[in-house]
């Protein structure tokens, strides 16, 4: 594993190595034992995109493994005036020892991985947020000590996230049911990939109480991501009925998990009632985002 640009690039024990090395991480953290693998390295952190978490969390990782993050929004380098992306990759790589970037194009990700001689990770694009999704499986694998066999049911719109749960969840032995209106279905890839699979279950529906029926993880996300913001009315109409809710609640097993990648809009996708009593798992998947990542970072730029 050279980079993580997509989850679609990784193995199944791919995954199960970052989630491993991830619980390595955590523990580390939480009983003080030092763990300063990239002592002297430095980071360079592209936003194209605002950030509360990804920002956050990278930037502390990096601290904590002994190296330095540099923040990089459009307006503090030459690409927000149309530096080629390339030209870029091929300056950061002598400065830096690997670049996360979280921008809206997918193709901008693989551009850089392809110029840059350094780990490229993407903290978010349009198609894919694999850094999410590996904070998810990290937060279900603890609170259910498995992934193989269970149960992931998505319900909104078919987004970024949508596609990271279909491959991700699949490529751990997941079955995945997804519900979402048909004109906001999830990417072409994310379906092409889902019909390969063969030990899993893949599941697209319009019906979400037949798509969360017997789920044993519930997931959603805002009906309009960043970006959208002019297609907030229309999607506000099109995703009414899409939501989290008690009713969804009793389709699902007894003791299901609810994951949200935040910010949530609640009575939106998922009413306060559910959010507020599943915020501690929903808070453990967004402190996961720190464990994940670094495991990423070592794992990539450890050496």
């Amino acid at each position: 594993m050279k980079d993580l640009l997509k989850l679609l690039d990784l193995s199944g024990d791919e995954i199960t190595k970052i989630l491993d090395m991830a619980d390595q991480l955590k523990y580390d953290l939480k009983h003080g034992i030092a763990h300063e693998y990239l002592k002297g390295k430095t980071l360079a952190m592209i936003f194209e995109k605002n950030s509360t978490r990804t920002r956050v969390s990278f930037e502390t990782g990096i601290y904590q493994l002994g190296g330095h993050g540099i923040f990089l929004s459009g307006s503090d380098s030459q690409l927000g005036r149309g530096e080629p992306i390339k030209d870029t990759a091929r300056v950061l790589e002598r400065y830096c020892d690997g670049i996360m970037i979280r921008t809206f194009e997918q193709e901008k990700v693989e551009e850089l991985a392809d110029y840059a001689g350094i780990p490229v990770i993407n903290g978010l694009t349009d198609f894919e947020h694999p850094c999410q999704v590996l904070a998810d499986l990290m937060t279900i694998r603890e609170r259910m000590s498995r992934l193989k066999g269970l149960k992931v049911c998505y319900i909104g719109d078919g987004n970024n996230m949508a596609n990271s749960i279909i491959i991700g969840a699949l490529k751990c032995g997941m079955d995945v049911s997804v519900a979402c209106p048909r004109q906001y279905r999830p990417d072409k890839r994310a379906l092409d990939f889902a019909k390969t699979v063969t030990d899993a279950k893949f599941t697209l529906t319009e019906d979400k109480m037949e798509a969360a029926k017997d789920a044993d993880v519930l997931f959603t996300d805002v009906w309009a991501s960043m970006g959208m913001e002019s297609e907030a009315k229309a999607r506000m109409q099109a995703f009414t009925g899409y939501q989290i809710n008690d009713e969804v609640m009793k389709a699902a097993k007894p003791h299901a998990l609810v994951q949200h990648c935040l910010p949530a809009h609640r009575g939106e996708e998922i009413t306060d009632e559910v959010f507020e009593k599943h915020a501690d798992e929903i808070f453990e998947e967004a402190e996961n985002r720190l464990h994940a990542q670094k495991a990423v970072m070592v794992l990539l730029m450890g050496g």
